[in-house]
């Protein structure tokens, strides 16, 4: 961090939290303990300015100095902030206006899920206003290689892993159109990355077509996706492009709201 770079854009900004942010965030990039003399030359400012907010933050905890060297490092108390923050992180609680959002605008089902143990797992559900009932409930679980909630958490994760859990599970035919050989399956992985979205069209259950999407987390991993589905000949056209920018858009917010930096 060149300091000769460095302005304090916003007048809103208070200086000294912002330069108490920014020698937390320059501790953060360094790989090792750093000296007193060093935060100084990197940042340009006077060892006295920076005596006093270090201190400060080591007295909270935000900050640890050795007792041997006097160099200092990120405090426990940042880890002990996150683990807070990420339990107030519940996707379904995030994730539950955004899935009521597009539930009223296109009247269609509205699910998410992640994977466990080689299956899809749904944790929140919306149902439509249509006669066709999806069978999945949340709790419940169904094949991943064969609906789209399930091929795109299959699509964003390592091959090898992708390629382990289909060995496992195998590859049932649910209807005459599901995909039951690894290297069909693959293809449809790879064009769903390229797309951002998976399309199950009544491969998991015949007349039952899903689009779905993926969301990310604070480790920029594919951990959930969220989808809608309705009945095949009703999310054709206008209506799945519609279906999927909505999708997209939600799940970009909530990925954001988990902690993702696009």
């Amino acid at each position: 961090m060149d300091n000769d770079r460095i302005s304090f854009k916003k007048n809103s900004h208070v200086q000294s939290v912002e330069k108490a942010l920014m020698i937390m965030d320059m501790l953060a990039n360094s790989k090792n303990e750093i000296s007193l003399t060093e935060i100084s030359k990197k940042l340009g400012w006077p060892k006295s300015t920076i005596h006093g907010l270090i201190s400060t933050l080591r007295d909270f905890g935000y900050v640890d100095q050795s007792s041997l060297t006097g160099y200092y490092k990120l405090g426990i108390r940042l880890f002990e902030l996150g683990n807070l923050v990420a339990k107030n992180w519940d996707v379904r609680e995030i994730a539950r206006p955004y899935m009521y959002k597009i539930n009223h605008i296109l009247g269609e089902t509205v699910q998410l899920a992640t994977e466990d143990n080689g299956e899809v797992l749904y944790l929140d559900k919306l149902e439509s206003n249509q006669i066709l009932r999806i069978v999945s409930e949340i709790g419940a679980r169904l094949p991943i290689h064969c609906s789209g909630l399930g091929k795109v958490l299959l699509a964003y994760m390592p091959l090898k892993d992708a390629k382990r859990i289909i060995s496992s599970k195998g590859m049932k035919a649910m209807t005459n159109r599901t995909i039951t050989n690894w290297d069909d399956l693959e293809k449809e992985l790879i064009k769903i990355k390229k797309n951002g979205y998976a399309i199950d069209d009544r491969e998991i259950m015949d007349s039952l077509k899903c689009v779905a999407v993926p969301i990310f987390n604070s480790e920029n991993v594919v951990k959930f996706s969220i989808s809608v589905s309705g009945i095949n000949t009703s999310i054709t056209g206008e209506h799945l492009k519609h279906a999927i920018e909505l999708l997209v858009e939600s799940a970009k917010d909530i990925s954001r709201s988990l902690g993702y930096i696009v």
